[in-house]
């Protein structure tokens, strides 16, 4: 059962959160997870029986200007990690692991770089390198929709919010196995960016301008352990990201699944969240 509640924050912000509560004995390992764009933050759904069997609490929130959280125009990917703190000190929770999946990646480097005394282990999976990275063609490889919405995003709000406003959904972002996925239980995905589409679009511009501009951290000063889960086929965010962030990060993990997606790469996360397990204190992976 997922229950919901927002927080209020000393800047005036709301935060809408989620939650599927401690395990019955208390013994849980409470697990963040952190949505891509364009999504609402409710917990995946997909993992939610895996979840259970490992043990793994799950919570999360809307990312500001998604579902129920106030807008926080100029926000960086930094600015995640003061978020998800909030959101864990009002759930009381102490210490917690991460997962961010596509746009959620990056805020999930974060939350590992800036929380280092409360993160325990984080996956990123299918996200991006920082925008301009030496030694990275960063566009090189993307569709044409991922292209010219990140190219948008470069040249800032007004031309983002016009390329937006004019784009419809191009299914060629997806592989055949991104569809397979998508028309089984990770299908999931499109309610949840359904759910976001219908309210303002605040938040998928914020999170593409956050993308394009100085992280507000840097992924190298990353001291605890992260997996770096990626596609070898993926259209949207090409894997070369993720090998790039592989070299420059000393505690890193690259898995790269030759055959998946963007999001069939997900059909891996029960895998994932053993190595989540494994990596807590006083756990051991079912």
């Amino acid at each position: 059962m997922v229950t919901e509640a927002d927080t209020e924050l000393r800047d005036g912000r709301t935060l809408h959160f989620y939650d599927t509560g401690p395990a019955a004995g208390g013994d849980d390992l409470p697990v963040v997870w952190l949505h891509g764009t364009p999504n609402v933050g409710e917990p995946p759904q997909p993992l939610f029986e895996a979840a259970r069997k490992r043990g793994i609490r799950w919570f999360s929130y809307d990312r500001p200007g998604y579902g129920g959280s106030t807008p926080h125009p100029g926000r960086d990917i930094a600015a995640a990690a003061a978020d998800v703190a909030a959101v864990a000190d009002a759930l009381g929770i102490g210490r917690f692991a991460v997962l961010g999946h596509s746009g959620g990646g990056p805020h999930a480097l974060a939350c590992a770089a800036l929380l280092p005394d409360r993160v325990v282990a984080t996956v990123g999976g299918s996200g991006l390198a920082p925008y301009g990275a030496e030694g990275l063609d960063w566009f090189a490889g993307m569709c044409p929709s991922s292209l010219a919405e990140l190219r948008a995003s470069v040249a800032g709000r007004a031309p983002l919010e016009e390329y937006l406003a004019g784009s419809d959904y191009d299914p060629e972002m997806f592989t055949p196995a991104d569809h397979a996925a998508l028309a089984a239980e990770w299908g999931w995905l499109a309610s949840v960016a359904g759910r976001a589409l219908q309210g303002e679009p605040d938040g998928m511009i914020d999170d593409n301008l956050a993308y394009v501009t100085p992280w507000g951290f840097d992924p190298a000063a990353v001291r605890t352990p992260v997996l770096l889960l990626h596609g070898g086929h993926d259209r949207m965010v090409p894997a070369g990201h993720a090998a790039w962030l592989a070299r420059h990060m000393p505690t890193a993990e690259l898995r790269v699944l030759p055959d998946e997606g963007h999001v069939s790469v997900l059909t891996a996360a029960p895998e994932v969240l053993d190595w989540l397990v494994a990596r807590a204190p006083g756990r051991t992976p079912w």
